[in-house]
């Protein structure tokens, strides 16, 4: 009889299962060393692009007018924090000074938070919607220099951009699904200011890493059913990825450099995850110019 899923760990490099206790220590390296990797992939895209100023530079145009645009929409939100946390709390009109105070600062916390996790993952799907000839040329020029060309297809660019757009819309809904109890969450004392942080910035970082690995993915038929399944047994390498990513894109304009980063680590990462990117491989080749 097959044991219950909750008790067993599948060690990836296996087809054995063995209990939980057995594995536990070599698990707990795994997750760590996955973590680890996807770090490096995301400062191996910044080598790969930073070898290749043309690469970089075609890779930061869709993100220059996404950026412009929801930069600006940050700012209003920003300017407008003080009016629009009133708006939310609309219980604390009567209450003291001090909790009155303490609430909407709660709120606006909680806001620019919400606003945070919703417009990066935005600007990740919209970039990729934009740009999707420039990353795709990126993507087939990094599997091209690692020896990979095989098992992909051309796509068209209205498929990749219906697909791009269908994808981002989907993964902007169930980042939702997120956003919505952490906001909430933002109004507690002490937790909406330190523990909710915390998993806005995870939260985001995985959504991230979901659009940005998205098109060797295509390139082989796989769409984001497809995808997320695959991620997600690989949830620390993506996060590894993602959240470097997301810190950085916290320092304004940074952003328009951090993305195209970002996709060449997430090509790399795709590549491990899709089995085309052998352990050995792993550190970045010397490329041609």
């Amino acid at each position: 009889m097959e044991a219950p899923p909750s008790l067993c760990i599948r060690d990836p490099g296996s087809s054995t299962t063995a209990g939980f206790g057995a594995d536990r220590p070599s698990e707990v390296l795994r997750i760590v060393s996955d973590f680890v990797t996807g770090v490096q992939y995301f400062g191996q895209g910044f080598a790969i692009l930073a070898r290749r100023p043309k690469l970089l530079f075609l890779g930061m145009l869709p993100a220059v007018l996404t950026a412009a645009i929801l930069l600006g929409g940050m700012i209003a939100l920003v300017a407008n924090i003080d009016h629009l946390a009133a708006l939310v709390t609309p219980f604390a009109k009567d209450w003291s000074d001090g909790e009155r105070l303490v609430t909407r600062l709660a709120a606006g916390f909680a806001l620019v938070g919400s606003a945070v996790l919703l417009g990066l993952v935005g600007f990740t799907a919209v970039t990729l919607v934009i740009g999707g000839p420039f990353y795709e040329n990126i993507a087939e020029r990094i599997e091209d220099d690692r020896g990979i060309a095989t098992g992909h297809f051309d796509l068209s660019w209205w498929k990749q951009f219906l697909a791009g757009l269908r994808d981002g819309i989907v993964l902007l809904m169930r980042s939702l699904v997120f956003t919505i109890p952490l906001f909430l969450a933002g109004f507690l004392p002490f937790v909406g200011q330190s523990v909710v942080p915390v998993l806005v910035a995870l939260t985001t970082a995985w959504f991230v890493a979901l659009e940005v690995v998205a098109v060797p993915f295509y390139r082989r038929g796989i769409g984001l059913r497809g995808r997320t399944a695959m991620i997600r047994r690989r949830r620390m390498l993506a996060l590894g990825l993602g959240l470097p990513a997301v810190l950085l894109c916290m320092i304004p304009l940074l952003a328009i450099v951090v993305m195209p980063v970002a996709f060449a680590g997430g090509v790399l990462v795709a590549l491990d995850v899709l089995g085309l990117a052998p352990p050995a491989s792993r550190r970045a080749p010397a490329m041609a110019p």
